[in-house]
């Protein structure tokens, strides 16, 4: 659900086995649209979640939205209402009730001289050294400030606001042994419009996000640095005091509660979800604006020949493009008396490459939306009074989520690089003049745009290698075999954002197409696309200065602009 756009109408497609969580289907309210900052997209709130889950209303007072944990997860569209529009948090009572009794287990082992890892022995390779009790509070805090050890440039606020939810989110479960006080302090932060200044690198997506989260730690405690809302960057004592948060002083095991976790990870993927939605709504337009600036056929995408083959994904993209298609007049123009046999695959493969990727899309999906009910820690703390370490911290499912969506991303943006390619060559174009030029020679026309896309097609076919089968031992080899899921999140923001751009290349050059074949007309939905991108970049003429168009093209993209303005004309796209 970023790396990564503004205001998107979201609609959930019906994708296979779509985990009803993720779809919000219980939730009771709405909250409409929400604008974005780029390069990500939107979703609206969907229903609110039954008593079971996190709820998302409405201050009458302010009319902020509110996110409440309960204790038992989330929804997709309430992190991403924190992450991207600061929505407020506030704990559940029934959160605190389960954050104090599971404390309490805590406290009394704390107190005792039975051995449970992280409250009475150390970390890691030290996971064998007794700790007294005189200094378990002191293990804690020096766990943390030991653990803030990223560097490299900072990580988007909206990375650390969702990461911050969620390990609040995990708190909230009282499973981990953590105070309430802890949970508040992490929402008073993120209502204050706080946001700990984290690093690139740290994390290795096992034992959790630890680097990332013990930046965040640390401002709980008063220490390290943070982000004022206005983009100032503060010490995090200075900032606490200001906004009048009392910093914690952390006591037995609660330091091990803040950092162990995978939310920066599950972040990612849900902001990269969220987006791709989307794009692959709008890979559907551009394709078929493609098809029909090229004089291609529709009927390879008819519902009777798309069964044959029943991949859901497949399904879907097809339905879009009959629906961006329908009553073409520039298809009907050339339906007979074409001496052409078929297309080529970028064209006519486009549902089956876009629909692979829904299908990828709906696989994350379900790994979001088991990890958002999920208690991610170690040890974990039971309710019958046990202590039990365990792996449920290690980041193996969601790397592989995202390392699965970068590859489906960029093949997505590989077959629109290809149809772009074509666009611009007059030798396969069929009729269109050199590079959408019609003065070629003198003007180079959008020649170069095309080296542009290739660029970022090139980079996204880079980080497609997964990141997740690179594990590297650590601790003294106690951490022997690790997830790398940070990493594969922060290269999928990359692809995922280049994708947007690659997307609007095809865009400009698609429309430019459909203009040269006039006076043939496109069809409602293309053109309805058309006048969205003609309502702020012009048409074929002279060579121009391009940058400004291929930004206004992306913004259209990322914004979800092209796929309001084609809904508008066709209804609801899959």
């Amino acid at each position: 659900m970023t790396p990564c756009v503004h205001g998107l109408e979201y609609e959930a497609p019906p994708m296979t086995q779509t985990p009803a969580r993720w779809l919000g289907a219980a939730r009771r309210t709405t909250a409409g649209s929400r604008p974005l900052a780029a390069p990500r997209l939107s979703s609206p709130a969907d229903g609110r979640p039954g008593a079971a889950d996190g709820y998302r209303g409405r201050d009458a007072r302010a009319g902020a939205t509110i996110v409440e944990l309960t204790g038992t997860g989330l929804v997709p569209a309430d992190v991403l209402a924190v992450a991207r529009e600061d929505a407020v948090v506030t704990l559940a009572p029934a959160a605190r009730l389960a954050m104090a009794g599971s404390a309490a287990i805590v406290a009394r082992i704390a107190a005792s001289d039975e051995p449970a890892y992280g409250v009475t022995t150390g970390f890691g390779a030290l996971a064998n050294t007794w700790i007294p009790a005189e200094r378990r509070g002191e293990l804690q805090r020096a766990l943390v400030r030991s653990h803030a050890t990223g560097m490299g440039p900072p990580v988007e606020r909206e990375v650390i606001r969702a990461m911050m939810l969620l390990r609040a989110r995990t708190l909230a479960m009282g499973q981990s042994g953590a105070r309430p006080q802890v949970a508040e302090t992490i929402l008073a932060v993120l209502n204050a419009g706080l946001t700990p200044v984290v690093h690139e690198h740290g994390s290795l997506g096992a034992s959790g996000d630890l680097a990332p989260l013990a930046h965040c730690a640390l401002v709980l405690m008063g220490e390290g640095l943070v982000t004022e809302a206005a983009g100032a960057v503060v010490p995090a004592g200075a900032a606490l005091d200001d906004a009048g948060i009392e910093p914690l002083v952390l006591t037995a095991k609660e330091g091990l509660a803040l950092t162990n976790g995978t939310d920066g990870m599950l972040g990612m993927l849900l902001l990269a979800i969220a987006d791709l939605e989307s794009l692959s709504r709008t890979a559907d337009a551009t394709a078929a604006m493609s098809v029909e600036a090229l004089l291609g056929t529709d009927r390879v995408f008819a519902q009777d020949l798309i069964a044959l083959r029943p991949q859901p994904g497949q399904a879907l993209s097809a339905a879009n493009l009959r629906a961006l298609l329908a009553g073409s007049p520039i298809v009907a123009s050339h339906r007979e008396g074409d001496s052409r046999v078929q297309d080529a695959y970028s064209l006519r493969c486009s549902p089956q490459v876009h629909g692979a990727a829904r299908d990828t899309l709906a696989y994350a999906q379900q790994v979001a939306a088991a990890e958002l009910i999920s208690a991610i820690d170690n040890p974990m703390v039971l309710s019958d009074g046990r202590v039990e370490s365990c792996g449920n911290f290690h980041g193996a499912p969601l790397g592989f989520a995202c390392d699965f969506l970068a590859i489906a991303a960029a093949e997505i943006g590989a077959i629109s690089e290809r149809r772009t390619d074509r666009l611009l060559d007059s030798t396969r174009s069929h009729g269109l003049p050199p590079f959408l030029s019609e003065d070629a020679g003198v003007n180079s026309g959008l020649m170069l745009t095309h080296y542009t896309q290739a660029a970022m097609v090139a980079e996204n076919r880079r980080l497609a290698a997964p990141a997740s089968v690179d594990s590297f031992p650590t601790s003294a080899m106690q951490e022997d075999h690790v997830s790398m899921g940070w990493g594969a999140a922060r290269k999928l923001r990359t692809v995922v954002a280049n994708l947007a751009r690659i997307l609007a290349v095809e865009l400009l050059c698609a429309a430019h197409g459909i203009d040269l074949r006039a006076p043939l007309q496109p069809a409602r939905g293309t053109a309805a696309a058309l006048e969205a991108v003609r309502g702020r970049i012009a048409g074929p003429g002279p060579d121009r200065f391009l940058a400004p168009d291929l930004a206004q093209a992306e913004e259209l993209v990322a914004s979800g602009g092209i796929v309001r303005a084609v809904q508008g004309a066709v209804g609801v796209l899959a």
